[in-house]
């Protein structure tokens, strides 16, 4: 069996199509650019092959590949907001599930009473 085939198998419905949709996007960046795919091959020190891949967005390619192609795109910016916190609609509702009903102080010393040591 192909490779390919199988490791694509375990992967859900939409990642593989985000991953097709960013692979589409990567490449109409590179043609709105009218950069050939051999130059924004060499820029990112990648294969022409495996630029290929990266614009069909197939998911064995590494997430390291795909970054330093936006990168020579110059389009990297917004790749560390990806997984942002305040973006995290899901996380934020979670950890505000969690925040405490009451606030208490800590209960203070007993001047009188010596400390236990």
């Amino acid at each position: 069996m192909n490779r390919d085939a199988s490791s694509s198998s375990r992967i859900p419905t939409p990642v593989t199509r985000a991953l097709r949709k960013l692979g589409h996007d990567i490449r109409d960046a590179r043609r709105r650019r009218r950069i050939p795919v051999a130059i924004l091959a060499q820029r990112a020190s990648i294969s022409r092959m495996t630029l290929n891949k990266v614009e069909k967005g197939t998911p064995g390619v590494s997430a390291g590949t795909y970054a330093t192609v936006l990168f020579t795109l110059g389009m990297a910016d917004r790749l560390a907001d990806v997984a942002d916190p305040r973006h995290d609609s899901v996380g934020l509702a979670l950890e505000e599930e969690r925040l405490p009903q009451r606030i208490r102080l800590p209960r203070r010393q007993n001047p009188t009473k010596p400390r236990a040591s």
